[in-house]
């Protein structure tokens, strides 16, 4: 009884969501603001508009790469450098067979797992590529200011 009830609650709520989307289509203001097609929206802006988005979306993420870059590999460095240091003054000692062996062992998992992963790696370039080719001149905005971004 009470599944039944939650079932036709939740039918008349979707007839009312659809029902609201059919009436916002018709309305005059809202084919002004979203554009009659259902295509990508940057392609409602002009192309100026698109390169500068895409430019200045690029731009911010390639300085943050950048930025987060430096940050990690002087984080990483730094901790490879004191565990050097520890080793050379006896506060550590390393069993370099152990860690060999354990990259070994690292390889032919990562190996044996990268060929279960190909059929997903797909599906998702194939949906970069979609994505790309719908968004040519938002997407090489981006890239530009990407590399603008990586060099300042």
């Amino acid at each position: 009884m009470l599944n039944r009830s939650l079932q036709n609650l939740e039918e008349e709520i979707y007839d009312k969501v659809v029902d609201l989307t059919e009436y916002a289509k018709r309305q005059r203001w809202w084919n002004r603001v979203f554009g009659k097609n259902s295509g990508p929206i940057a392609a409602k802006y002009s192309v100026a508009t698109q390169i500068a988005l895409g430019g200045a979306s690029g731009w911010c993420a390639g300085y943050l790469c950048q930025k987060v870059g430096k940050v990690a590999a002087t984080a990483v460095g730094g901790g490879l450098l004191l565990l050097q240091i520890a080793n050379n003054t006896g506060y550590i000692q390393v069993d370099w067979k152990r860690v060999e062996k354990d990259v070994d062992k690292a390889k032919r998992q990562l190996k044996k797992n990268t060929d279960k992963a190909v059929p997903e790696l797909n599906t998702f370039m194939e949906k970069s590529t979609d994505f790309v080719k719908k968004n040519i001149v938002v997407t090489s905005g981006f890239v530009g200011g990407f590399l603008l971004g990586l060099a300042s």
